[in-house]
């Protein structure tokens, strides 16, 4: 079940934050940046071991079940990226995006 939905930037500042429900959104929050810190651990344990830099697999991340679901919030995204009055590393500000979030948090809820 998702209760939450975030966009982070590779500088690792949230673009969107979406949970439900709303009250639960600071908690989500940290719980966000939390995992983040797991893929840092990742990626630098990786650095530390003699692999090869191009290997950047880091291992399943979220449930295969919830492909469909990963699919259709990455395809919103790559809209919003192409969209071509979105500067890219700024909030997401979209009401496509926002419908498209929610429908999908109503039909996992």
């Amino acid at each position: 079940m998702a209760v939450c939905i975030a966009v982070i930037a590779k500088e690792n500042y949230p673009l969107y934050i979406r949970s439900v429900p709303t009250e639960n959104e600071l908690k989500f929050h940290y719980t966000v940046h939390t995992s983040l810190d797991v893929v840092d651990e990742k990626i630098s344990a990786m650095g530390k071991a003699l692999v090869d830099q191009r290997e950047l697999y880091l291992g399943l991340l979220y449930p295969t079940e919830d492909y469909k679901m990963f699919r259709k919030l990455h395809n919103s995204y790559t809209d919003i990226m192409c969209n071509p009055f979105y500067n890219p590393g700024d909030r997401i500000h979209s009401r496509a995006f926002d419908n498209m979030v929610n429908s999908m948090m109503m039909q996992v809820c």
